[in-house]
C-alpha cells in the first residue's frame, strides 16, 4: 500500500469544490427564511456575511499555501494552538462534516418524495449514501468529476435564473411585455422593514449558508498545484457570493414582493414558471437534488480526509491513516459511511424533523471551526514576525484588524444563536461536545500520542 494521498486534483477540480460548496440547496429554498427576517435588507446582510467569510478563507489560504495538508485547520491549530486544540479542531469538524451529510441525504429522501409521495423517504437516504459512498471510494480524480458536474449544473441554473429575471425586470418578458421594474425592492416597507435588527437576526442564518467554502483546505492535500490553484479558489470567494447570493436574491425581490416569497414554493420555480417553462417545478426540483448531492458528496471527502489527518497524527486509532493502491483512505471512508448511515434510521423514525435538528445542533461546530481558523492564523503571524520573516505575497491584508474584527463578528453570532430559542440547543449540544473530547483527550492519553507521532522522522 502507499502511504500518502495522491494529488490528483487539478485547478478546474478545486475551483468548482470552492463554488459548489457555496451553492448549496440553502439557496434554493432555504434564503426565505432570512428574507423573512429581514425583508431587502438581507441583501446587506449577505454581503456582510461574505466580507467576513472572505476574511476566513484568505487566512486558511496564506497558511494552505506555505503548507498544503489533508488536516487543514486541524494540523495548524495543533501545530500554532497545541495538541489540545488541534484534537479538538478535527473532531468537531468531522462531526460537522457527518452531520451536514446527514442533513444532505436527508433532503435529497425530501426532494425525492415529491416525485415519489408513496415511497418512503429512508429509501431515498439510503440510496444516496451508498452511490456518494461508492464514488468516493473510487479514486480521487473521479470524486473531482463528479463535483465538477454537479457545481456545473447548479451555476447554470442560478446564472439562467438571474438572466431571465433580468428580462422580466427591464424588458417585461413573461408579464406581457410591461417590465416589472426595481420598486419592489423598497415598496413594502422600505429596505429595512423590520430596522436593524431584522438584518441583525439574519446574520447566523447567512453565515450558516456559506458553510463548506473551507472544503478548500481540506483538498489542497490532494491537489497537483496547491499553491496556483488554492488562491484562485479563494480569491474567487466573494465575487461568488455577490453574484449567485445577492444577485440571484436582487432579481427575486425585485420581481415579488418580499412579503409573498416562500408562500408558493421555490422563487426559483416561481421565476422559471412566470418565463414560460411550464416543467419548472420538476426542473428545479431536479436542480436541488444536485444540490443536495453535491454537498453530501463534499461532506464524505473532507470528513473522510480529516478522519484520516488524525489518524495519521496520533488522534485517532492508526488502522484510519492507511490508504489503497489509488491513495485512497478507504478505511476511514468507510467509518465515515457507517456513521453516515445513521441518517436512514433517522430518517424511517423523525422523517420530518432530521433536516432542522442537525442544521440547529451543527452550527456551533462552524463557529469552532472557522474561530480556529483565525485564531491559528493569528498565531502563525506572530511566529513569522518573530523569526524575522515577510508574509507570502498571497496573505490577509490589514492583519490583525481584519482578524480581530471576523472573530468578533463570529462571537457575535454565537451570542445570537443564544438569543434565539429555535438555535440555542446549538450552545448546549455544542459544550457538551467539547466536554467529551476534553476527557477522551485526557482519559486516553491522546497528548503523548501526538508528542510521540511528532517525533517520528518525516516518512521517505
Amino acid at each position: 500500500m502507499t502511504q500518502h494521498l495522491q494529488r490528483r486534483l487539478t485547478p478546474r477540480h478545486i475551483t468548482f469544490m470552492a463554488l459548489g460548496m457555496a451553492i448549496g440547496a440553502g439557496l434554493f429554498l432555504g434564503s426565505a427564511d432570512a428574507i423573512k427576517l429581514a425583508g431587502p435588507s438581507v441583501l446587506f446582510a449577505y454581503l456582510f456575511g461574505g466580507v467576513m467569510i472572505f476574511i476566513i478563507m484568505r487566512a486558511l489560504g496564506e497558511m494552505t499555501v506555505r503548507d498544503p495538508v489533508a488536516g487543514s485547520f486541524s494540523v495548524y491549530a495543533r501545530r500554532y494552538l497545541g495538541p489540545f486544540a488541534g484534537f479538538v479542531t478535527g473532531w468537531n469538524y468531522w462531526l460537522l462534516m457527518v452531520g451536514v451529510g446527514m442533513a444532505e441525504a436527508t433532503a435529497v429522501g425530501a426532494y425525492m418524495h415529491e416525485w415519489f409521495p408513496d415511497w418512503p423517504r429512508w429509501i431515498w437516504v439510503l440510496g444516496s449514501v451508498l452511490m456518494i459512498g461508492g464514488l468516493n471510494l473510487l479514486t480521487v480524480k473521479i470524486y473531482g468529476e463528479m463535483e465538477f458536474w454537479f457545481t456545473l449544473i447548479k451555476v447554470l441554473t442560478v446564472l439562467a435564473m438571474i438572466a431571465g429575471g433580468l428580462c422580466i425586470i427591464f424588458l417585461g418578458w413573461g408579464n406581457g411585455g410591461q417590465p416589472t421594474g426595481l420598486s419592489n425592492l423598497w415598496s413594502h416597507g422600505g429596505w429595512f422593514p423590520h430596522g436593524l435588527t431584522g438584518m441583525v437576526l439574519a446574520l447566523p442564518v447567512v453565515v450558516f449558508s456559506f458553510g463548506g467554502v473551507e472544503t478548500v483546505g481540506i483538498a489542497a492535500g490532494e491537489a497537483e498545484q496547491p499553491e496556483r490553484t488554492i488562491p484562485r479558489a479563494v480569491n474567487s470567494v466573494l465575487w461568488r457570493i455577490l453574484i449567485f447570493y445577492v444577485g440571484a436574491l436582487f432579481v427575486i425581490m425585485a420581481i415579488y414582493p418580499w412579503t409573498g416569497l416562500g408562500e408558493h414554493g421555490s422563487p426559483f420555480v416561481t421565476t422559471f414558471a412566470k418565463l414560460g417553462i411550464p416543467q419548472a417545478a420538476g426542473l428545479i426540483n431536479f436542480v436541488v437534488i444536485t444540490a443536495a448531492l453535491s454537498g453530501f458528496n463534499s461532506t464524505t471527502f473532507s470528513g473522510s480526509r480529516m478522519l484520516y489527518s488524525l489518524a495519521s497524527k496520533g488522534q485517532a486509532p492508526a488502522v484510519l491513516a492507511k490508504v489503497n493502491t489509488h491513495g485512497v483512505p478507504m478505511r476511514a471512508i468507510l467509518i465515515t459511511l457507517m456513521v453516515l448511515l445513521l441518517a436512514v434510521l433517522l430518517n424511517y423514525l423523525l422523517p420530518a424533523k432530521v433536516f432542522g435538528i442537525m442544521m440547529s445542533i451543527l452550527s456551533f461546530n462552524t463557529v469552532w471551526t472557522w474561530s480556529m481558523v483565525l485564531l491559528a492564523h493569528y498565531s502563525f503571524r506572530r511566529q513569522l514576525r518573530q523569526r524575522g520573516e515577510a508574509p507570502a505575497a498571497f496573505r490577509l491584508r490589514c492583519w490583525p484588524f481584519t482578524g480581530v474584527l471576523c472573530l468578533a463578528f463570529l462571537g457575535f453570532v454565537v451570542v445570537m444563536l443564544g438569543v434565539s430559542p429555535d438555535t440555542r440547543v446549538a450552545l448546549y449540544v455544542g459544550a457538551a461536545w467539547i466536554a467529551l473530547l476534553s476527557v477522551t483527550y485526557k482519559v486516553f492519553g491522546v497528548r503523548q500520542r501526538i508528542v510521540m507521532q511528532d517525533a517520528l522522522p518525516a516518512a521517505a
